[in-house]
């Protein structure tokens, strides 16, 4: 595995890697794990957009939708032109979800010196990403000592629901757009971390030679 991540790192210089999938599918586990394997460095807009609301208070991904694609442009597409960020590949957690941003997401990386070098999907059933879903609300009962209520377990329910909905809606035809320039990886998600990572080390390394 170690050649095939040095022959990857090289290929991908200050590139990008954009990763998606559904929710609970582990984009950013098997991402900050990439991103640590490569020497580059990880970004997720999940993440920015959460911290920017909280700063300024706001509220647009609350209920599980997706931010304003022009919310999306002002707080996240600056980072690909952060100079802390210049002489690093770019391992990106669905950086421009809905279907139009991926073009200024391209546009912005390449400018910056971070060229989207591939997109990948993590392939995972809705039945299985509900059934993690439903391990970790478990799990999180089980760490507090406490039920949650039927009204919020209902609402919080209601929201990964949300979240499924706008990435089959707004984000396939996002990945569908990369599968036509010849840019998307698939990798099944429906294993182990171990076995997920393998399988994308396995997969980039074989676009990697092609596209070289």
């Amino acid at each position: 595995m170690e050649q095939k991540l040095a022959y990857i790192k090289e290929w991908l210089g200050t590139g990008s890697i954009d990763i998606f999938g559904l929710p609970m599918s582990g984009k950013d586990t098997v991402g900050i794990k990439l991103a640590e394997s490569l020497g580059a460095r990880f970004l997720s807009s999940g993440m920015i957009i959460r911290a920017m609301e909280q700063e300024k208070n706001e509220h647009y991904t609350e209920g599980g939708a997706l931010a304003p694609t022009d919310v999306f442009y002002e707080w996240v597409l600056p980072y690909f032109g952060r100079e802390d960020l210049k002489d690093s590949g770019l391992i990106l957690s669905s950086v421009g979800r809905w279907s139009g941003e991926e073009n200024e997401v391209m546009n912005a990386a390449a400018e910056a010196g971070h060229p989207i070098r591939a997109a990948v999907l993590l392939n995972i059933s809705e039945a299985d990403v509900e059934e993690r879903w439903e391990v970790v609300r478990d799990a999180g009962v089980r760490e507090t000592g406490q039920e949650a209520t039927k009204r919020e377990d209902d609402k919080s329910r209601g929201v990964f629901k949300t979240r499924i909905k706008e990435f089959i809606e707004k984000t396939m035809p996002v990945i569908q757009h990369y599968q036509s320039l010849g840019l998307l990886v698939q990798v099944r998600a429906d294993k182990t971390r171990e076995e997920v990572f393998a399988e994308l080390v396995d997969q980039l390394y074989d676009f990697a030679q092609k596209n070289r």
